[in-house]
């Protein structure tokens, strides 16, 4: 009994640490869940598929191999369960290949894991009962055996699983506490070293696949961030790219989308077909949007651009911008089954619009253009000349780009770039036209008429040139030019001659406008009540209220104001009661019609009439017959121009040709 006791003191010891160390573990256990979550689960599931078929395959070889050490040495029935044991690891190495673990879903991938942690515990313990089985028939060179299969075995499965730590966990559990139990029940004369090396090296290993699992929780983390910010960027730059080529209005394609779709055609090979390309502008949106708001308007492009989507022969379509639609049509039409396809749209968006309880009716005009070899700009330059011919015509015409328009078109460029490059101060001229009052003779006035010359041969009027100031931008310039020009050439200081020059749409809304005359006006020593500025009602229409601050603007200048070309067209008798103006100056069509149209005298008799009421004068132009005269007379009018009283001419003939009838301007008042 006294040489028992330090062996059972021994034991005893030995039991207590295991039990610290089952604690320890259980602790351990604690900190190891795997983490949370899908992305996890696929991390989780992906690196044991590349792990426990190498893991089985150790688990194999060594069943194998401890088997066929043991036949016939063992009870044949027990030594078969290697074999079987051999098959479930082949099934299990399989069903986790990692082809096959790729193609699972999230859910049984979980459920897989989660199978591992609950098994593998128990089949280390089947494969250590087994073995514990096996040890009693062994002879000492196969008990060493099972002491190695057993140490590999474990250091496999602990090192496999790493990525899975409660896997881990339990598969060291399972093989190092039953073997050093074992061991240390067994009587061998080294269990305890034995047995303290195991649980040491268990120890050591899964300290390792702690660190090991923490490194890969970051790492999968940090892939997990990546992923989300590629994500991120491929949904911000997905999100530019619709900014970049989807219509906000339309859904369908920008202005950038669709030119980029007919540069992809224009840059194909030269035998490859090309486009057609049309420009489709709406007649009337503006009216819409004016009278029932911006959402219908918006409501008839989404409208419009899905019908023209529906049309046979559309290859591709896309907005421009405002009501602009640029179509691609199939390049295998001819002319003639281009313009049909281009009647079927016009006729498409000619159906009425529902919106809100009303119809929305309108219509298109289209400019067509055959592509061929050209860059983008320049087709779209070509059918827009062709459009802008379509609109001229009205009623939704259809108009083919043709050679006839390629040379006119190429004049046109040819003049602005000479207007774009020239000195305006050289060749600009003024002509002066006398205004007359009827009432004594005496001239009264002088309208300054800008011409234009590119090669000062030929010389172009404003409504020639006029568009392609504004096209280059330089409307203000010549608008200033002709303001100086004109008060340094007719001196209203001197002559008493109230002067009009005419004010370009555009400088009608621009800001500053005001200022700027006053400064030149001042410069020359005019007074500003000398000078009449004209504007045009289709200036009045571009920004309505921008334009009548810039009126208030002019007349707070001591500017006198006239409404030119009343009556041409549509009129809107609202501007002669809300617009700071002095005078109204009746269209020359107005005129044609006095001498022998009721009606026409009627309308005007009208006009006189309530501009007097409303302390308006009235002048009238395009006087061309001394009958035309006598009715504008008879109506009340005695401010009159025109060819019937005098021609535009030069500063100095046209001073010297009416020296004798130049009248104080004061008369100019009178209406």
């Amino acid at each position: 009994m006294v040489s028992g006791e330090p062996r059972s003191g021994v034991h005893g010891s030995a039991r207590r640490w295991l039990r610290g160390f089952v604690r320890s573990l259980r602790c351990y256990g604690r900190h190891w869940q795997q983490r949370p979550g899908d992305a996890f689960t696929e991390a989780y599931a992906l690196s044991v598929s590349h792990r426990a078929p190498l893991l089985y395959l150790v688990v194999i070889f060594n069943t194998l191999l401890v088997a066929s050490c043991f036949y016939g040495t063992a009870p044949p029935v027990l030594v078969l369960i290697g074999p079987v044991m051999s098959l479930v690891a082949v099934h299990r190495a399989w069903h986790w290949m990692p082809d096959k673990v790729a193609q699972r879903p999230v859910e049984r991938l979980r459920a897989d894991l989660q199978g591992m942690q609950r098994l593998g515990g128990w089949a280390a313990l089947l494969f250590v009962a087994w073995s514990l089985g096996l040890y009693p028939y062994g002879d000492p060179g196969q008990r060493e055996l099972l002491h190695f299969v057993i140490a590999v075995t474990m250091f496999s499965a602990v090192l496999g699983m790493a990525n899975s730590p409660q896997t881990a966990l339990r598969l060291g559990m399972a093989f190092t506490l039953p073997w050093s139990l074992f061991l240390l029940a067994s009587g061998h004369p080294n269990a305890v070293p034995i047995a303290l090396a195991q649980v040491f090296i268990t120890v050591i290993l899964l300290a390792m696949t702690q660190i090991q699992h923490r490194d890969f929780v970051r790492l999968e983390l940090s892939r997990q961030l990546l992923v989300r910010r590629e994500r991120q960027t491929a949904e911000l730059a997905s999100a530019h790219y619709r900014q970049a080529t989807v219509d906000h209005l339309t859904g369908g394609r920008n202005r950038r989308a669709i030119l980029a779709c007919l540069e992809e055609h224009l840059a194909a090979p030269e035998d490859a077909i090309r486009p057609w390309l049309a420009l489709f502008d709406l007649d009337g949106f503006k009216h819409v949007n004016d009278t029932f708001g911006h959402a219908a308007g918006d409501h008839v492009l989404l409208t419009v651009n899905h019908r023209i989507g529906l049309i046979e022969g559309v290859t591709a379509h896309g907005r421009l911008g405002g009501d602009e639609f640029a179509i691609l049509f199939d390049g295998t039409c001819d002319a003639d089954a281009v313009i049909a396809a281009a009647r079927r749209l016009s006729h498409a968006v000619r159906e009425p619009i529902p919106f809100n309880g009303a119809t929305l009716r309108l219509y298109g005009s289209i400019g067509l253009y055959r592509t061929d070899g050209d860059t983008a700009s320049t087709c779209l330059e070509r059918a827009d000349a062709a459009l802008y011919k379509a609109k001229e015509l009205g009623d939704g015409a259809i108009v083919a780009f043709g050679p006839d328009d390629e040379v006119a078109l190429q004049q046109h460029i040819a003049v602005m770039r000479q207007f774009n490059d020239c000195a305006l101060e050289d060749r600009l001229r003024l002509l002066y036209q006398p205004i007359f009052d009827c009432r004594d003779g005496r001239v009264v006035g002088m309208e300054a008429l800008a011409r234009w010359s590119p090669d000062g041969i030929e010389w172009q009027v404003p409504g020639e040139f006029l568009a392609i100031a504004d096209a280059t931008g330089r409307t203000g310039e010549l608008t200033r030019l002709v303001l100086a020009r004109t008060l340094a050439e007719c001196r209203p200081w001197e002559t008493g001659l109230e002067v009009s020059i005419n004010l370009a749409a555009r400088d009608v809304a621009r800001e500053g406008l005001a200022d700027t005359i006053a400064e030149i006006v001042a410069e020359a020593g005019a007074a500003p009540s000398s000078v009449m500025l004209e504007v045009t009602e289709r200036a009045l229409q571009i920004d309505p209220k921008r334009a009548a601050a810039q009126l208030v603007a002019l007349r707070d200048k001591g500017f006198r104001i006239a409404l030119d070309d009343f009556g041409a067209g549509w009129s809107s008798l609202s501007q002669l009661r809300d617009l700071p103006l002095d005078r109204i100056k009746l269209d020359r069509q107005l005129v044609g019609a006095l001498s022998s149209d009721p009606g026409a005298r009627a309308v005007t008799g009208m006009i006189v009439a309530l501009a007097w009421q409303l302390g308006i004068g009235c002048s009238i132009e395009g006087v061309e017959s001394e009958a035309q005269a006598n009715a504008a007379r008879a109506l009340g009018i005695h401010l009159m121009q025109g060819y019937h009283f005098g021609r535009p001419e030069p500063a100095m003939q046209a001073l010297r040709l009416y020296a004798g009838l130049l009248g104080p301007a004061s008369a100019m008042s009178v209406g």
